[in-house]
């Protein structure tokens, strides 16, 4: 055994010793069982070795924080799962219209795909303002949906003096669902089979004569002030909630005369209870081929088309917008609800989401100009 040298002669030998066989018994000897004396030299040569005893002891326990951080920080990136929860899809027209029954042609494939229940949820009022204010505040999580229209997203803003929403910047667009033309119908009772002799009946009679809609700022509303201004006749706006009340007081004769989307009127045309003189597409229907247009019944240039497509409050992660345009879009080409579609005249016409937001935009330009033009008003 090396003695210890109280002088420092032999103090580089033991501490040699201790490092290289730190298990070795060292009986006997005291010196060699204490802590090295302090000193300048001493801590110059023990510091290193200390630091790195006590990295060496530390490590495990930083390793294991730093796999936890790094773990939570990946779990907190990670998207939510969805949906967590039913979905809700708002209509802001009344049931039995053409948008109430598209949206239940979607929601039920759509909630098989998403396994979750998507429930249609109508609310109606100020000309379908009322249901897209209602979607436009709610989370933007994807578990709401709107399906809206001409007139909630193109009409109203310009027609009413506070909708309750901004329709572009509150709103996602999902897909264009359909564009349908309107028609112009009458009750038998008032016997005329023209536009021509409806706009001399309106003459003859000013302020008398009122026509239904399926809403303030509805296509049928824009129509009828369109119509109204050309003929320089002043005719009684009568808004409904939703185009099927409209459509069940023109065939019990309540109200003379509508522009309706021909989804909704076409069953009634063929039955013969409503006539129909005039749609208001640039082309004739392929579903009433017999029907002539405006432009073709004396009013050139009268063009005024209903669409209606599926919005998502703004902010729904894309992905999610995504996946409810994929998964809409392939519903609507489905043959078995192209099928029930033309069955009330809509041909299904599934836009991107870019597409779908471009085209209605320029909506909203061309019926800003149109309610200026008219003095169309909110009834």
């Amino acid at each position: 055994m090396v003695e210890a040298d109280p002088a420092g002669g032999h103090q580089g030998e033991r501490v040699s010793l201790r490092a290289t066989d730190p298990a070795r018994p060292m009986h006997g000897d005291p010196d060699l069982h204490a802590p090295p004396a302090p000193g300048p030299q001493a801590s110059r040569r023990l510091a290193p070795r200390d630091a790195r005893r006590a990295r060496l002891a530390l490590a495990p326990a930083l390793a294991i924080a730093l796999s936890g951080w790094v773990d939570a920080r990946t779990a907190s990136a990670q998207p939510a799962p969805w949906p967590q929860r039913p979905l809700r899809f708002i209509v802001p027209f009344a049931p039995g219209g053409p948008l109430d029954v598209s949206a239940r042609l979607i929601a039920q494939p759509l909630g098989a795909e998403l396994q979750q229940p998507v429930l249609v949820d109508n609310r109606p009022g100020a000309g379908g303002s009322t249901g897209a204010a209602l979607a436009a505040r709610a989370a933007p999580d994807g578990h709401t949906l709107l399906m809206g229209a001409l007139s909630t997203h193109a009409v109203n803003p310009f027609l009413y003096p506070d909708v309750g929403y901004d329709a572009e910047r509150d709103f996602a667009p999902v897909t264009l669902v359909a564009r349908v033309p309107n028609v112009l119908v009458v009750h038998p009772s008032l016997r005329i089979d023209s536009v021509a002799q409806l706009v001399a009946l309106a003459r003859a009679k000013p302020g008398q004569l009122a026509y239904g809609s399926g809403g303030g700022g509805s296509g049928g509303h824009l129509a009828g002030a369109l119509l109204a201004q050309r003929a320089r006749a002043e005719l009684v706006h009568v808004p409904y909630k939703g185009a099927a009340p409209a459509m069940a007081d023109l065939v019990a004769g309540r109200v003379p005369f509508m522009f309706d989307n021909l989804a909704s009127a076409l069953p009634q045309v063929k039955a013969g209870r409503v006539a129909a003189l005039a749609v208001t597409s640039p082309a004739r229907s392929r579903f009433l081929p017999e029907v002539p247009t405006m432009a073709e019944a004396g009013q050139p240039g009268f063009d005024i088309t209903t669409w209606f497509g599926v919005f998502v409050p703004a902010g729904v992660p894309a992905p999610r917008v995504a996946r409810l345009h994929s998964l809409v879009a392939g519903i609507l080409v489905q043959p078995g609800v192209r099928e029930r579609m033309a069955g009330f005249g809509s041909d299904t016409e599934p836009l991107g989401p870019q597409a779908f937001a471009a085209f209605v935009r320029a909506e909203r330009e061309r019926y800003r100009t149109l309610v200026r033009d008219t003095g169309a008003k909110a009834d």
